[in-house]
């Protein structure tokens, strides 16, 4: 029998959400409704709001989350009532030409839950890439829940379901950051200095932040850099070359997501570094370089899609990494807020005054 539960709705673009009663149908084949404990508040859902990814209004907000499965569908076999779970949107097919070349990360047929969600008039919403859990339970494909162990805190592992994975993950799969390596990190964010977090796993020797925010770089210290610049005073490029001998680092991650940070992170590396773009642009933006320069400087240019994580193996790791204290994911979490607090915490968001707010239930 479908259920009604309470969930934040964006209803159009730029308009304030609201939370309103959604129904969530029985799980179909392949399906699972999951009882939420906590969500994160993504920047990527403040981007749906915006109308920033697509305009299937009204979406069902809502994505960096973990809870307990309540039921599953026909043929589910991973997960079961009662798992504790990370949710995450990339589910893996197992059959695409990614994933039977070894490469699931980049699984390119990865997929959501057949049924929709609703309000009660029977208006389908668009749940946020594909979860929707800004709400008591969603429904999701059980491919996209992934068990981890159930005695860490629901606020800290539903933070792996997004942005602390894609920053990590830009550091560790994507980045390949070695012992002792040089790092630079370009925009101190949520996904930044969880790139910074990862890095410092990773060994990296030295760990150098770049932002404009003061408030931005001192959190970044706490999570491991060694190095601070502000790049609204002090020329970033120029910073990064002094602190590494005049070479440039040797993996740059650009979490930012626009094009003259992209270019500081090109100019920043060293001769056969790595950049890894992790940063989101909008689809109006445009990249210049001198084509010479991308062949005479070498290495590799990257992007990071959800820090070319694989859920099954990454997942269950870092939480694992998390509660032996190697990896303080606690420190990411700036408040616990209820579901009428979302409009608000967007603002304070969009103003930099927090770095992640959860949602707890």
């Amino acid at each position: 029998m479908a259920q009604e539960v309470r969930g934040v709705i964006a209803p159009g673009k730029n308009e304030p959400v609201r939370v309103e009663t959604i129904v969530v149908p029985d799980p179909g084949p392949g399906e699972a409704v999951v009882k939420i404990q906590a969500c994160g508040v993504c920047h990527t859902d403040l981007h749906y709001k915006q109308g920033g990814i697509n305009d299937d209004f009204p979406f069902l907000l809502g994505h960096e989350a973990a809870g307990v499965v309540e039921s599953v569908g026909a043929g589910v076999t991973d997960v079961a009532p009662g798992d504790f779970v990370i949710l995450n949107w990339r589910a893996v097919c197992g059959q695409c030409r990614a994933c039977l070349r070894g490469r699931p990360w980049y699984c390119f047929n990865t997929h959501n839950a057949k049924q929709k969600m609703t309000l009660k008039d029977g208006t389908e919403l668009s749940p946020a890439l594909g979860i929707g859990a800004f709400a008591e339970k969603t429904l999701v494909a059980a491919g996209q829940c992934t068990k981890v162990d159930p005695s860490v805190s629901p606020a800290v592992a539903g933070l792996l379901g997004c942005g602390v994975m894609a920053g990590i993950g830009a550091a560790i799969n994507t980045g390949n950051v070695g012992r002792g390596d040089t790092v630079a990190v370009i925009g101190c964010g949520g996904v930044g200095d969880a790139a910074i977090a990862g890095s410092r796993l990773a060994g990296a020797a030295k760990i150098i932040a770049v932002d404009i925010d003061d408030r931005k770089l001192a959190t970044a210290e706490k999570l491991g850099a060694t190095h601070t610049v502000n790049s609204r005073n002090t020329d970033a490029v120029e910073a990064i070359r002094e602190l590494t001998g005049g070479f440039g680092a040797d993996v740059v991650i650009e979490a930012v997501g626009r094009p003259e940070t992209y270019q500081q992170a090109f100019y920043a590396r060293d001769l056969a570094g790595t950049v890894v773009l992790v940063g989101v642009p909008t689809p109006d933006m445009k990249l210049e370089l001198p084509l010479i320069d991308v062949f005479g400087r070498g290495g590799s240019l990257k992007s990071s899609w959800y820090g070319d994580c694989l859920p099954s193996r990454d997942f269950p790791m870092l939480i694992d990494l998390h509660l032996q204290g190697r990896l303080d994911l606690g420190a990411f979490v700036s408040e616990t807020i209820t579901l009428d607090d979302i409009e608000a915490a967007f603002e304070r968001m969009h103003h930099g005054d927090v770095l992640r707010s959860v949602v707890e239930f």
